[in-house]
């Protein structure tokens, strides 16, 4: 360090410059800062003060701060509430870093002082007189800067301090302070300034002068206004038909030409003399005007010609559903009675099943084989009565329903309504809004039906509902009683390969601009898609993984220039990653204490091992595997018919006395309900307590009562399809679900023995390795 250069800490400034003569607060906050600060307080209370290149920078390196800066004293230090010190600090000279010392805690450097250089009196003289001028008139049109600064800055002598005094009351950009900060010739700043401070004053009288050209325009906007009323009060004066009287004689137009019932037109009428009389400017004008809209909008007595042909109607489902056999046989009996009766009244179709069977699609096939328009709307999360019959029209913002609403858009009165989603409507302290579907769904009440926006009836009787859904259980009752339900259990494995063949991977490969050439699927490798990478009853997943595959494909044929991808079973781990899903198989081999059960879930059918351990205790009957309460209580059924039979079932009868039983179905962090798990429950304890097997092939589904009579269960079909799956070979299931079994497709009934039982012990006959006198008495 040189004699003339001294160390002092660094105090970085964003956003901020401070230069000689000049004293200002500052709030200091980051922890180097702090230090610096500190550091400057232990020492001579000098530190020195330059800015941030960018503002944002939290924690500036040495390249981020210009290395002009200013030398400053701490004249006061107050530490503040929220953390912050503000300090009030003096500048005094200009120094120039020379290198930074210390960069630990806080910043040090090596100054060297920069003293101001003067050159010509005279000139600096006049240069003093321009800027002073300059800058007076810069205050008059400034709105930020008042007289009393300039008459401050007017008694500094010094041409130096006097172009910093003016620079720091500028509001200018950091970089052009800086270049002033950083001007050790005198007359150079003043020139700079002069000339900064007159482009600075151009640029206020240009925003004075828009700002005058606004308030003009303003002036005339509002002129105009008054000069447009006046025109239409002349305007009713003389009877000319321009502004509301133009849009009355419209409206009068469109009311004589529409087919509107004569009560509904009487009420356009009167509706349309009120808006006549009523001004413009009131908010009631422009209700009246919106439900004169909407009863102009609605279609009354337009409609299309049904052409009920039931082969071309079982051409179109056949097209586009594979499968579904059952649920097409129905809807073309249905369209059959319409046929004969000539009448739309009857049940309302209810088609009901997982996400992704197709059920949407089914309704706008059926609104194509006979040539009806088709509209939708998605009940999911209406807890609103008003989203069925709207709202009173003394509302702001009041508008119809959504069934108006729909009507409106189907631009007929006999139309395939579909109501999407109907069992996830709830209810709520605003009403339930599966009450008011109820007018909607009655084929004797809505002939009738009320809108609160309309008021006046609107008849829907010639409309062909369509309901979905997904849960049965959350239908309303009420509701339920006016639908006839028509059950989508899902596609098999063999459906499925079939849909992603012919129809939805030709779909992919166009949207994603390949050729059926350019992607081959192996059988294999879309049967271990189909297993693994999805799980669930209907296509919608399979269509994504199989557009996953035409993207992978389209990037190795543009990347790796190949004609062709073929994807097989080992290559499809590669394109699509490690499986998601695993299905469930049957055991290696005769288990003891563990049976397999079959399961309904939303995604189809899926199979359930239930495991049973025993071991000395104290008759503690333990449940684990997130069961629910149905399949708790089919534990202890089971668990007490065996503890009433256990002579019968060569079981030591005080095993519940010295023994523990834990019964667990794996999967622990799944929930699990459901009335059909008692005798796979009640076999498993059987097997675990006197030692016998139980087969592996074996699966099973019933519920059980105390006297070990086994009751029905739903949801075979899907029940079956699992088993199919996992390599199960008998099926034991209640004898009152006998007549299920035709429902099952049959590729996969051949492959299944059925064996219907009626009591418990018929199911361990069958179920159990060995007789009863073979196994170990516990």
């Amino acid at each position: 360090m040189t004699k003339e250069n001294m160390q002092l800490p660094l105090l970085p400034l964003r956003g901020l410059l401070v230069f000689p003569s000049m004293v200002i607060h500052l709030d200091v906050g980051r922890a180097k800062s702090i230090a610096a600060l500190e550091k400057a307080m232990m020492d001579d209370q000098e530190i020195f003060l330059a800015a941030q290149k960018k503002d944002r920078l939290e924690e500036p390196e040495p390249k981020d701060i210009y290395s002009t800066g200013t030398l400053a004293t701490v004249k006061q230090m107050i530490k503040l509430p929220n953390g912050t010190i503000r300090v009030l600090v003096e500048g005094l000279y200009r120094g120039e870093i020379v290198r930074y010392v210390e960069q630990n805690e806080e910043f040090v450097v090596e100054i060297k002082k920069l003293e101001d250089i003067q050159t010509d009196y005279h000139e600096e003289e006049a240069l003093m007189r321009s800027l002073l001028n300059q800058f007076e008139q810069y205050i008059k049109v400034s709105r930020k800067l008042t007289h009393e600064t300039f008459d401050i800055v007017s008694d500094i002598e010094e041409p130096g301090r006097l172009a910093d005094m003016i620079t720091s009351h500028l509001s200018l950009k950091i970089k052009e302070k800086q270049e002033l900060l950083e001007t050790i010739n005198v007359k150079d700043r003043l020139k700079q300034l002069v000339r900064i401070i007159s482009n600075e004053k151009k640029v206020l009288d240009l925003e004075k002068k828009i700002g005058q050209r606004v308030k003009t325009s303003m002036e005339k906007t509002q002129k105009e206004f008054y000069l447009r009323e006046q025109l239409k009060a002349i305007q009713k004066e003389l009877g000319e038909k321009d502004g509301k009287s133009g849009e009355v004689s419209q409206l009068k137009e469109k009311i004589d030409q529409s087919d509107m019932p004569d009560n509904i037109r009487d009420v356009a009428w009167k509706e349309l003399d009120r808006y006549e009389k009523v001004p413009q400017s009131s908010a009631e004008s422009s209700v009246i005007r919106n439900y004169l809209e909407w009863l102009l909008s609605l279609p009354w007595t337009e409609k299309t010609q049904d052409t009920i042909e039931i082969e071309y109607a079982e051409e179109i489902l056949d097209r586009d559903h594979y499968g579904l056999d059952k649920v097409k046989e129905r809807i073309l009996e249905y369209l059959a009675v319409q046929k004969l009766t000539n009448s739309i009244k009857g049940p309302i179709l209810c088609l009901v099943g997982p996400p992704g069977v197709g059920k949407t699609s089914l309704a706008k096939s059926i609104a194509r084989s006979i040539n009806r328009n088709f509209v939708r709307i998605s009940l999911g999360g209406v807890r609103d009565e008003a989203e069925i019959r709207g709202h009173r029209r003394t509302y702001i913002g009041a508008m119809p329903g959504r069934i108006i609403q729909g009507m409106k858009k189907a631009k007929t009165v006999n139309p395939v309504f579909l109501l999407d989603e109907i069992d996830k409507m709830s209810n709520d302290f605003r009403g339930d809004p599966s009450s008011a579907m109820l007018e909607v769904l009655d084929p004797e009440q809505n002939s009738n039906f009320s809108d609160h926006f309309i008021e006046e009836t609107y008849d829907l009787s010639n409309v062909l509902f369509v309901a979905t859904a997904n849960y049965v259980n959350n239908i309303p009752e009420p509701l339920l009683d006016r639908m006839e339900l028509i059950s989508i259990a899902g596609y098999t494995e063999v459906e499925k390969q079939y849909i992603a063949k012919q129809h939805l991977l030709p779909k992919q490969l166009k949207e994603n601009g390949l050729k059926k050439s350019n992607l081959q699927i192996r059988d294999d490798a879309l049967l271990k898609l189909i297993r693994t990478y999805t799980r669930e009853a209907g296509v919608r997943n399979l269509e994504r993984q199989l557009a996953t595959l035409c993207r992978k494909a389209a990037k190795i044929i543009i990347s790796e220039e190949k004609k062709r991808v073929i994807v097989t079973n080992n290559s499809i781990e590669t394109l699509l990653g490690k499986p998601l899903y695993r299905y469930g198989l049957i055991e290696q081999e005769n288990q003891i204490g563990t049976a397999t059960g079959l399961a309904y879930t939303a995604a189809g059918g899926d199979t359930l091992s239930i495991e049973v351990s025993h071991y000395p205790g104290k008759g503690k009957l333990t449940l684990t595997g997130k069961l629910g309460d149905v399949m708790q209580e089919s534990a202890q059924a089971a668990f007490s018919y065996i503890r009433s039979r256990s002579e019968e079932l060569n079981i030591d009868p005080s095993f519940h006395e010295n023994s523990d039983i834990h019964i667990h179905v794996p999967e622990g962090a799944t929930p699990k309900d459901g009335p059909s798990a008692g005798i796979t429950m009640a076999t498993a304890l059987v097997s675990a307590l006197t030692g016998r097997a139980v087969k592996k092939e074996v699966g099973m589904t019933g519920e059980i009562t105390l006297r070990g009579r086994v009751l029905p269960i739903g949801g075979l079909k899907e029940k079956s399809l699992s088993a199919h799956r996992a390599g199960i070979t008998t099926i034991i299931i209640p004898e009152e679900n006998e007549k299920d079994i035709e429902s099952i497709p049959e590729s996969v009934r051949n492959d299944l023995r059925f064996i219907p039982v009626r009591h418990l012990d018929q199911v361990l006959e069958h179920a159990l390795v060995g007789e009863k006198n073979e196994s170990n008495k516990r």
